[in-house]
């Protein structure tokens, strides 16, 4: 199964490019799913189906068409699927503070549910071979970010909070609900949270790899929506997903001869080079803006039209290299990283335990390490082409 992800600044038409791609998919006579990720739903409204699918009663995507389904995670129907455990717990909590029954339910929603909920369903799809590919459109940037990294956040407590907090909370549960206001998790509530990582075995590993997740980077032909795509690459790189594409959306067509529009033509001339330019060798698609809003399943062919060619598959990988590699040159032990944009004073690097620690800005990658270099420590580091080396010797 196949699945690519768009990501990109609110605003910049993600949702519209997500669709005309599932829409060119699915006349290619692939099976499709087109998910929405992202808490502001617009998928259904982008198809124009005259449906509400947030408020509707069942959790199965929407048929579009005979190749092609389309769904919106309604994290109220996802707690009730999957965390009737945590949230009654959550819930519970909430109110013993004096908070009332509505806004108890409303703030029992912890961040990353839904994009967990969402993870869980492209697991299971992968599992059945129910589709060939999954579009996911996601949330902005930051989302999209929490998004990826959740896998890994929630491997590393499993394996080294949760079995301890388990243990522990067993053990003094009785006592402690004696004299606390409120009573302490029962073992439901962490079963709970246990039958939700095992849903999400190997998500990890599948959204790691080129040959089967790629990123795709939407983006405008604006100063301030480019440096936000440029930040989001290397946090992509980081993470350990490929990013193939770029996709500048609403690029001033040349049959707009206004001169009202002079300005703006010159503005995007100038970021569309600058884009050229930062993002090769990673192909760089341009898609004009259209007369009128992009509605309905028509003018979402006109949009994939714009974005790929007749006979391309929107599922071929655009670019393969990965954003990280691990090897060993004359005896010396190497993690190379691709970081474009950063310059030296942004990336920090420590080790801890088995990990890597790479730093830009507030942003921290942990990298596992391979067991032949997870007893050596960084000894040197150097930032050349965009790539960061680092050196990893044993400790004298």
């Amino acid at each position: 199964m196949r699945i690519l992800l768009f990501s990109g600044k609110g605003g910049v038409g993600k949702t519209s490019l997500a669709a005309a791609t599932g829409v060119r998919l699915a006349q290619r006579g692939v099976k499709t799913l087109v998910m929405s990720v992202d808490p502001a739903h617009s998928l259904a409204d982008s198809f124009d189906l005259g449906v509400d699918l947030f408020t509707s009663k069942t959790s199965d995507p929407y048929p579009v068409n005979d190749f092609l389904d389309i769904h919106e995670v309604n994290i109220q129907r996802e707690i009730k699927r999957h965390w009737r455990e945590v949230s009654g717990y959550l819930i519970s909590v909430l109110r013993a503070t004096g908070v009332s029954d509505v806004e108890a339910e409303e703030l029992a929603i912890l961040p990353g549910m839904e994009e967990l909920s969402a993870m869980m369903y492209v697991n299971q799809y992968r599992r059945e071979d129910r589709y060939e590919a999954v579009v996911l459109d996601c949330a902005p940037t930051a989302e999209s970010l929490r998004f990826v990294s959740m896998p890994t956040t929630l491997d590393w407590y499993m394996k080294h909070i949760f079995p301890m907090q388990r243990t522990l909370i067993k053990a003094v549960r009785p006592i402690a609900n004696r004299v606390s206001p409120v009573e302490l998790p029962t073992d439901s509530y962490f079963a709970n949270v246990l039958d939700l990582f095992q849903k999400l075995d190997g998500i990890d590993e599948l959204l790691a790899d080129p040959e089967r997740t790629s990123v795709r980077l939407v983006t405008n032909a604006e100063k301030m929506v480019l440096r936000e795509t440029q930040r989001a690459f290397v946090y992509f790189s980081l993470h350990g997903l490929n990013v193939d594409r770029i996709l500048v959306n609403r690029v001033l067509p040349a049959s707009v001869e206004d001169g009202f529009f002079n300005t703006w033509r010159r503005s995007q001339a100038e970021i569309l080079r600058e884009i050229d330019e930062y993002f090769a060798p990673v192909p760089v698609r341009r898609v004009p803006l259209f007369q009128q809003e992009v509605l309905g399943i028509e003018l979402l062919e006109l949009v994939a039209d714009a974005l790929y060619e007749i006979n391309e598959d929107p599922a071929s990988v655009g670019s393969r290299e990965r954003p990280y590699t691990f090897e060993k040159i004359e005896g010396v032990y190497q993690v190379k990283l691709r970081l474009p944009f950063a310059t030296k004073g942004e990336v920090g690097l420590f080790k801890k335990g088995n990990e890597l620690v790479v730093q830009i800005g507030t942003l921290r990658r942990h990298i596992g390490l391979p067991t032949s270099m997870a007893g050596l420590t960084p000894a040197r580091a150097r930032l050349e082409n965009k790539i960061l080396t680092v050196e990893m010797k044993e400790v004298a």
